[in-house]
């Protein structure tokens, strides 16, 4: 199987993903690559780090323009608006951003100060992810929260009076000691404060994380973890949220762009230290998977020593592409359409009969309104049904 796509080829849009690695505190779940501050607040210098690793990587984006931009990490809102507004200035002035962009900063409500909101705004930030996470002081405590549930109200009332109507609340579910009634508690709460969209995700023990090495007690078992899954997915649906991915359900027109670019198989600039990236170039024809050095002092150790562009570049195997896709389509409800398959990894679907058909015949995958989608039996196994597509 070998890609088809010729130097004429329509390249997807492009995200710009800004990693700021720096929290307040480690949660104890989180895999995520981030640092506990040793100071008392994060280093503005590490803006101009920023700037210059993408000044060095702007070639990547010749003719073409930003849709989306996250600020991600770690905790972004540690940094301070007039940070957050310098940095985009400087960003907008290499690589054109569209006149629509999505710009998206997640920020832990135990770190937002006073009137800080309006000040993300000013900077040109239109979008919020909050991380909630629950509305249980019990339960923030057991995961390591540095905020309480009166934080997030606050939060909540001055993203309102900033004009950030279009926010996130990030939920958790299958927490240490919680009930199916706690679960639907948390979501009621998160539906009361009326955000455009609500992520709302099993807590899982990931390797590395001290939650891994000491399980807490008293975790909800695999079949009440599946009863709080679908009965707050009936209370969101019933309360106007649709869902469109596995943990994401958004009010009309609320889906995150970002996102779905990255479902989609769409290509994105990664910068900051261990910033990932996928890239799609035109003659010749590849795709690429990109990082940057993990660690923020290897990362500024590295900026200084040389030149040229950071990280690591790795050309993604053809027989490697289906499942790269699959990882992200697969996880949406609507599913990808053959066209989109075919244009954004340059092969054909013939190339995965063989796995599409025994896939279609175990009643995990199915067409409908001419996309191929997980049934819902295979997104209950999308783990399987992904792994089918490794060659």
């Amino acid at each position: 199987m070998s890609p088809t796509v010729g130097p004429d080829a329509e390249l997807p849009p492009v995200a710009l993903y800004v990693h700021m690695p720096w929290c307040v505190k480690k949660c104890p779940y989180c895999d995520f690559n981030s640092h506990q501050l040793t100071t008392e607040r994060a280093d503005r210098a590490y803006i101009d780090w920023l700037i210059d690793d993408f000044t060095r990587d702007a070639a990547w984006l010749a003719g073409r323009r930003v849709e989306t931009v996250f600020f991600g990490g770690g905790t972004p809102s540690l940094f301070a608006p007039e940070d957050i507004a310098r940095l985009l200035v400087e960003l907008r002035s290499r690589v054109p951003f569209a006149p629509d962009v999505e710009v998206t900063l997640e920020a832990n409500p135990g770190t937002i100060e006073r009137g800080r909101f309006a000040g993300y705004k000013d900077a040109g930030v239109n979008r919020v992810s909050l991380g909630a996470q629950s509305f249980s002081g019990d339960a923030l405590t057991v995961l390591g929260r540095i905020h309480s549930p009166e934080d997030t109200l606050r939060a909540v009332d001055e993203l309102r009076t900033a004009g950030l109507h279009n926010f996130n609340l990030d939920l958790m579910y299958a927490l240490p000691g919680q009930s199916v009634e706690l679960a639907l508690a948390d979501v009621r709460t998160a539906c009361a404060l009326a955000p455009s969209h609500i992520s709302h995700y099993q807590l899982t023990l990931e390797p590395g994380t001290v939650f891994h090495a000491r399980p807490p007690a008293s975790l909800p078992d695999d079949e009440t973890a599946w009863v709080m899954q679908t009965e707050c997915q009936r209370l969101l649906k019933d309360a106007g949220f649709a869902q469109y991915e596995v943990s994401a359900y958004a009010r009309a027109g609320a889906q995150c762009r970002h996102n779905l670019n990255y479902w989609l198989f769409g290509d994105y600039l990664g910068i900051g230290a261990g910033a990932h990236g996928k890239l799609s170039t035109r003659a010749p024809h590849a795709i690429l998977r990109t990082a940057k050095p993990k660690q923020p002092a290897e990362y500024r150790r590295r900026l200084r020593a040389t030149p040229e562009p950071l990280g690591e570049a790795r050309v993604i195997p053809a027989g490697e592409l289906a499942f790269e896709f699959m990882l992200g389509a697969l996880r949406l409800n609507a599913g990808f359409a053959t066209s989109l398959f075919e244009t954004r990894t340059g092969l054909r679907l013939r190339d995965i009969e063989a796995p599409l058909t025994k896939a279609e015949g175990r009643g995990l995958i199915a067409t409908r309104d001419g996309a191929w989608c997980a049934t819902e039996l295979g997104r209950r196994f999308l783990n399987d049904l992904q792994a089918a597509f490794l060659t």
